[in-house]
């Protein structure tokens, strides 16, 4: 079951006066304390420098002056460099004695640095005479002083700086610092950088990091509704966006690879990151364009996974859908009212007790649930279920017993840490532990052979926790109160003896400085082989889906689908993600478009909100507009909270026909949808992106937050504001032909702003020149719809005298756990057009054709946008052959209309439709005609 904001229902009544204090904290929040604060010593002098046989760099650093400000410094550091491929560099600076806290390596794969040595050599009193040394890559220049140490990485192209870590005494922030608990590193920015990342939080602002406003990456469990705190996920990791005087774009990644707890202070020409733990280990990415970075970025933590193509379909689910009869009700409410349903989903409802595995007898009798599954697999629904990682101390409880059995659960002072959630006292799996990842995978098979679910739902996995310090089960009250699960029950009292639970500096958690071991494990706990919760803490949902992946793949050997709300970096190798607890507000309408843009640049490409919100009750009103938009995240699921009234999207017949409006629209391009994906998985390509990912010179779309594309050029232009019927939606330079309505153009030479109608039911979708898009006819379920024949449109500049189109399509069997090519069980097209002196070709190249013919698919529609012309038809010629007398292709024009034209000349334009073709779609074809 999702937790309610802080866990607790009396906290819905003091969310708006909480999100309003952190509103007025954030308006008040500048620089200032930094400007007055003490200089932490004055960073560290290079004594000794040497190559490595592989051609990286090793340093010796040594500290300056020390001081005990948040306790001692390390003496001597370790710092390592190397350029790992030709578009990414590495810094990594740590203890040059002592091996320190870093993500582990098992779980993100990646080159290990040289072992430090036991005694330093070449140490001296005297550093070295002062010098300035580069070290050049292929994109990137490492460059680097002596005293006091500073690095700086510059792009080799034009010079241009990207990470400048010198620090003057007029400057906000320190020199290199670097404490056991306490690290400080700071680079200097251009002011006309744009930025994005930096996640998981809401920004109220939008995509673009706004300075000043507060970034703590600690994952908690704090609803989205609160701006601008740490939330579920951890991504250090942000694209810096540059364009001087509106020419070229440059873009270039910056990760921090680094699960401690921290602060990210960004003052607009400079950003300081302040750290409790671990080592500084820096991964610098070329571009220099955004969709450059984000395959950089994703090529070394983990490209996304491959998703089934049922994923993409629509998603129901509710906390409170009581018994089976209900659900039966939700599936078959869901036909009746013609509105497309792929999955539906049980949150803790079908438990027993709440127990984690486990089914109720009475409300979800398995004979009776497995005739459902049976039903609604026939007709290719799906069924996901809830999985919450806190394990019932319960003896008679099967998963409980073989838990500890196994020795599986988190330590504290030697005994399994005792918790609360939604069964009452649980202890939590250590999947840091070989031992746990076994008996997880082993859980999770015993619990498919009872129920054949189709995919797993990870909540509650930051971890989250309704009791905070050390707990011990009361003997002489009812724990948990019943109705009040979420209410600590448990006799706790604080730990706040060692410095791992009070560290000397405090992160600004969940919005204020909190208690690290607030409401989820102390920090003082112990994971497997030692390994501190303090250091850990971030890790927990990223290792949980690494290990739910692990069983799920192995179960059937088919392709798994696992949603996590939990993430950290890397994450989206194994699981999609949802935002988790928001609102049904307007204002949680327009957050969703953001941080879904931020997962895209994460590599967690699969991502979306609760549709209408999920509590306390959307307008009627808002839940039209929000299906309009979330039926373009590239996950789509409508989900209610236990206490909210019922907002299945067919409550209302106005919803309903918004639902069959956009959701049929989004089952049309299914096939869309899961070419982005394998996209995606080859390369990192986020499905919904910024707009700046197409425009990256067009500096009016930095910062918009309001739009979205999907893939490369299909833009979504929803209404985000209560009583509008209008939406003014910025369109960058070239011709938009709107999807609902192929007649309409909208072309620019040099961008603009348009104000487009949008009635209650109608949402605004366009699509760009020069593409060429595959949709089918749609359906009630992804399985009947991805059999309908295909159609190509094909979009080329308006009037364009000369003029090339493209676009792809990848289709294979979404059952594999592999999604590739030349594993006999997959096709993949580039579809090419042309238009040059009246002549009009379009063509398909096919690789491992044989798949898409055993299937019987065929094209059976192209429409070409943009023509000049009379409006004669032509005569049509596939392969050379004329095919008008052989066959009842049906050719047809309708003329464009100019909803808005600006800088081109206006002349007539046509679209030309070819109807009745029957083109297998795993044969090259050829169809050419003259205008």
């Amino acid at each position: 079951m999702v937790s309610l904001s802080l866990n607790s229902l009396a906290f819905l009544c003091l969310c708006f006066l909480h999100v309003t204090w952190l509103l007025c904290a954030a308006e008040e929040a500048d620089s200032s304390s930094f400007s007055k604060a003490t200089k932490i010593g004055q960073g560290y002098r290079l004594i000794s420098i040497e190559d490595t046989p592989d051609g990286a760099l090793v340093g010796v650093l040594q500290v300056k002056q020390k001081n005990n400000i948040y306790g001692p410094d390390i003496p001597l550091l370790r710092f390592y460099v190397k350029h790992e491929t030709v578009n990414r560099l590495r810094v990594q600076i740590t203890d040059a004695k002592n091996q320190r806290w870093e993500v582990p390596y098992d779980l993100l794969p990646r080159d290990q640095p040289p072992p430090l040595k036991q005694s330093i050599t070449r140490t001296r009193k005297n550093p070295l005479p002062f010098l300035e040394a580069e070290y050049s890559g292929s994109e990137l220049i490492f460059t680097y002083t002596s005293d006091p140490f500073t690095f700086a990485v510059k792009r080799k192209s034009n010079g241009d700086t990207l990470f400048d870590s010198t620090s003057d005494e007029s400057d906000p922030f320190n020199s290199l610092v670097f404490k056991d608990q306490y690290l400080e590193i700071s680079t200097k920015l251009p002011k006309d950088a744009s930025l994005y990342g930096l996640g998981e939080n809401t920004q109220p602002h939008g995509i673009k990091l706004f300075p000043n406003d507060p970034y703590t990456l600690y994952t908690t469990d704090v609803s989205p509704i609160n701006n601008n705190t740490d939330l579920y996920g951890s991504h250090p990791m942000y694209m810096d966006l540059r364009n001087e005087d509106g020419g070229k774009a440059y873009t270039h990644g910056v990760l921090l690879l680094n699960s401690n707890g921290m602060d990210v202070f960004y003052r607009g020409n400079s950003l300081t990151y302040k750290i409790i733990g671990g080592v500084l280990d820096f991964y610098f990415f070329a571009g220099p364009t955004p969709m450059s970075v984000v395959d950089q970025y994703t090529s070394f933590v983990g490209r996304p996974a491959p998703m089934p193509y049922w994923a993409f379909g629509f998603h129901q689910c509710r906390w409170g859908y009581h018994n089976l009869s209900v659900v039966e009700e939700v599936v078959e409410s869901y036909q009746e009212a013609k509105i497309p349903l792929d999955a539906i989903w049980n949150d803790d409802d079908h438990m027993d007790g709440k127990k984690v595995f486990t089914l109720d007898p009475i409300n979800y009798p398995r004979p009776n649930l497995l005739n459902f599954l049976d039903r609604i697999h026939s007709i290719g629904i799906k069924y996901i279920v809830i999985n919450d990682p806190g394990i019932a101390i319960n003896s008679s409880y099967g998963v409980y017993q073989r838990g500890m059995a196994d020795d599986v659960f988190i330590k504290h002072e030697g005994e399994p840490f005792l918790a609360q959630v939604w069964p009452g006292a649980v202890y939590f799996p250590d999947f840091l532990n070989p031992k746990t990842v076994s008996w997880w995978g082993d859980e999770i098979r015993r619990f498919h052979e009872l129920v054949p679910i189709d995919g797993l739902w990870l909540d509650m996995n930051e971890v989250s926790n309704f009791c905070s310090g050390k707990c011990t089960i009361p003997q002489a009250k009812v724990c948990p109160k019943p109705g009040r699960a979420w209410i600590c029950c448990l006799d706790c009292k604080n730990i706040t003896s060692t410095k791992w639970d009070d560290p000397p500096y405090k992160i600004n958690a969940t919005g204020e400085e909190a208690r690290l071991g607030y409401r989820t494990v102390a920090t003082s706990a112990v994971h497997y082989n030692g390994v501190l919760e303090y250091d850990a803490h971030s890790l927990y949902g990223f290792s949980q889906s690494i290990a739910t992946h692990k069983a799920l793949e192995g179960l059937q050997g088919k392709r798994p689908f696992i949603l996590s709300r939990s993430t950290f970096v890397g994450s989206g190798k194994y699981v999609a993600h949802w935002t988790g607890d928001n609102k049904g507000t307007w204002e949680d309408l327009r957050y969703s478009i953001s941080t879904m843009l931020n997962f895209g640049i994460f590599g967690v490409p699969m991502v979306g909100s609760d549709i209408c919100g999920f509590y306390p009750a959307p307008t009627e009103e808002l839940c039209n507009r929000w299906i309009e938009v979330g039926a373009f995240y590239p996950f789509s699921r409508d989900h209610a909270n236990y206490y909210s009234p019922r907002q299945e999207l067919y409550q209302w017949e106005s919803v309903a026909e918004s639902a069959r409006n956009a959701l049929g629209m989004r089952y049309k391009l299914l096939p869309y949808f899961y070419t982005l994906n394998y996209e995606s998985h080859i390369s990192g390509a986020p499905i919904a992106r910024p707009l700046f990912f197409s425009f990256p010179t067009y500096t009016q779309c930095y910062d918009l937050s309001t739009q979205f594309l999907l893939g490369s050029s299909l833009m979504i232009s929803p209404v985000l504001e209560s009583g509008k019927t209008q939406v003014k939606a910025l369109f960058p330079p070239g011709t938009w032909y709107s999807l609902f309505n192929l007649t309409n153009i909208i072309a620019s030479n040099g961008g603009t702003y348009v104000t487009l109608d949008a009635p209650l039911n109608e949402v605004n979708v366009h699509m760009y020149q020069n593409t060429i898009l595959p949709m089918q006819r749609g359906g009630m379920v992804s399985k009947d719809a991805r059999m309908t024949p295909f159609t190509l449109i094909v979009t080329f500049p308006a009037g364009a005298i000369e003029g090339e189109a493209k676009g792809n399509l990848f289709l294979d069997d979404d059952e594999l756990p592999e999604m590739k090519l030349g594993n006999g069980y997959s096709t993949y097209i580039d579809f090419h057009a042309t238009i040059n002196e009246g002549n009009v070709k379009v063509w398909s190249q096919v690789q491992e054709g044989k798949f898409a013919l055993d299937k019987g698919w065929i094209i059976e529609k192209i429409n070409v946008l943009g023509l000049n012309g009379s409006g004669t038809l032509p005569t049509i010629m596939i392969d050379g052959e004329p095919m008008m007398d052989a066959t009842n292709v049906k050719v047809s024009t309708s003329e464009h209309k100019h909803l808005y034209w600006e800088g081109v000349e206006e002349k007539k334009q046509l679209m030309t439709r070819l109807e009745s073709l029957n083109i297998p779609i795993g044969n090259d074809f050829s169809i050419n005609w003259k205008i």
